[in-house]
């Protein structure tokens, strides 16, 4: 072997080739942009993402508006069951293998953006990504946890209380970062539905807590701190 082989072979081992990093996984990119089995959606208002009994084949992640979910008797009547925010999921049952179709609907009661993830990649994401398994846990342990007040509500407290509840709920009191002092346009037959009680009461306990001062009530519905007094007042 030559002195000149010698010194090419010894140049090349010396050479170091650095080694590409491992990209970081990104929840909050994850959930706020397009990909491969994600697309972003625009809903006007009442527009559905899904209506019950469609195939459970994606999950939807609420990056703006108000989501409303709601469901139909064979009778033909609906009620909602629960309204959903910005950093809500819904149509979390399709990652139950179990579960094929859609057992509510889901709809728009604002213009609302959602990020449809398709089934198959959300469970794969699930499975890898331990930052959005641990966002996807927190959430589904706040919707069993409102599942249950909502039935101690509906077990023990007047209609009164329990629409002062939901007003601050959909105001988001008690979420992070600053409460929506205005709330989107909802009629009052929906908010009867999800009190369980008549449009007629719903109608006199709003004129009610208006007079008290409670929530400015022109259209929209302006809700005051001081509506925490009627949940808290036994």
């Amino acid at each position: 072997m030559t002195a000149g082989n010698i010194f090419r072979r010894s140049a090349i081992t010396n050479i170091k080739i650095p080694l590409k990093k491992k990209r970081s996984f990104d929840a909050e990119k994850f959930l706020a942009t397009s990909g491969v089995g994600r697309t972003i959606v625009q809903l006007g208002e009442k527009e559905r993402a899904f209506s019950q009994g469609d195939p459970a084949d994606s999950i939807f992640y609420i990056q703006s508006g108000k989501i409303r979910i709601s469901v139909i008797a064979k009778t033909g009547k609906e009620a909602t069951i629960a309204l959903l925010g910005k950093g809500d999921f819904c149509g979390e049952e399709c990652i139950a293998l179990s579960q094929s179709v859609r057992m509510a609907s889901a709809s728009a009661i604002t213009p609302s953006v959602v990020l449809k993830i398709g089934r198959k990649e959300m469970i794969q994401a699930l499975h890898q990504q331990h930052t959005l398994s641990d966002i996807f846990v927190a959430h589904l342990l706040a919707r069993n946890a409102r599942v249950q007040e909502d039935l101690v509500d509906q077990l023990f407290n007047s209609s009164e209380k329990r629409l002062a509840r939901i007003l601050l709920l959909l105001a988001r009191f008690g979420k992070e970062g600053e409460p929506e002092k205005v709330l989107p346009k909802i009629s009052q037959e929906v908010l009867a539905e999800m009190v369980g009680t008549t449009r007629a009461r719903v109608n006199f306990f709003m004129n009610r807590f208006r007079k008290l001062g409670f929530i400015e009530y022109n259209g929209e519905i302006e809700v005051h701190p001081s509506l925490l007094s009627v949940v808290l007042h036994d």
